[in-house]
């Protein structure tokens, strides 16, 4: 389901073309209009961050490499980072990548206590989670530049501006009942309805677990191919 047919059918569904809607501030006479278009957009932006924030599906995962230098124990992160999956030294010898362990700061403080004590990195953990500073720090601090490879969570560009996206293309109805939901507490619906749209929200969101954080990340090799009991 592309862009322009999610929004015709999130019309359909709530049997309402959403017409421009006007607000006054408290003096009266200052006026701010909220369009047909951004009030179903905002539903389904509102949608995808919700199902992005449930589930870890490859989609809302890249990764970037870059460059730590010899001496400085912080790594600046990418200004779309959400959250660390992995990160990796990359060995300059061989190419052979070791990752590092996840930790709080005050871990890397106490075990790597002098900053001119340094080493190849072998933990990590967030220093700054600042939207435009967001940063990594190290121990023990690096004796050389070392390669990185940063594997972390983001969101992805958003149907409304992508028209396609992976959501919409593979699991379009956790999408549609996720925005329906939104559209519903926007325009006052009834319980019921609200009921009815979030029920079906969670079944489909279930479907997409089963998925993203069942069958996507399973190793068949040592965790064994699903399986359903036979009576």
């Amino acid at each position: 389901m592309d862009y322009s047919t999610l929004f015709v059918t999130i019309k359909g569904y709530i049997e309402n073309d959403f017409p421009d809607t006007v607000f006054y501030g408290s003096d009266g006479t200052t006026v701010t209009t909220l369009t047909s278009v951004e009030q179903i957009n905002t539903f389904i932006e509102l949608a995808e961050e919700r199902v992005y924030n449930s589930v870890q599906i490859p989609a809302i995962r890249k990764n970037q490499t870059g460059y730590i230098v010899i001496g400085n124990k912080y790594i600046t992160l990418p200004t779309d980072w959400l959250a660390t999956f992995s990160l990796a030294v990359i060995n300059p010898t061989t190419g052979a990548q070791s990752f590092l362990l996840n930790k709080d700061v005050n871990y890397i403080r106490e075990a790597f206590p002098v900053p001119t004590d340094t080493g190849t990195p072998t933990h990590y953990a967030i220093f700054s989670a600042n939207a435009s500073t967001a940063s990594l720090i190290v121990g023990p601090t690096p004796d050389a530049s070392y390669q990185v490879e940063l594997h972390y969570y983001y969101y992805p560009e958003s149907i409304v501006t992508a028209t396609t996206t992976w959501l919409g293309s593979n699991f379009e109805t956790v999408l549609l009942y996720g925005a329906l939901r939104e559209a519903a507490v926007f325009t006052k619906a009834e319980a019921d309805m609200i009921a009815n749209y979030e029920g079906k929200y969670q079944e489909s969101l279930a479907l997409l677990k089963q998925l993203g954080d069942g069958k996507d990340r399973r190793d068949a090799y040592r965790s064994g191919q699903v399986r359903i009991p036979v009576i």
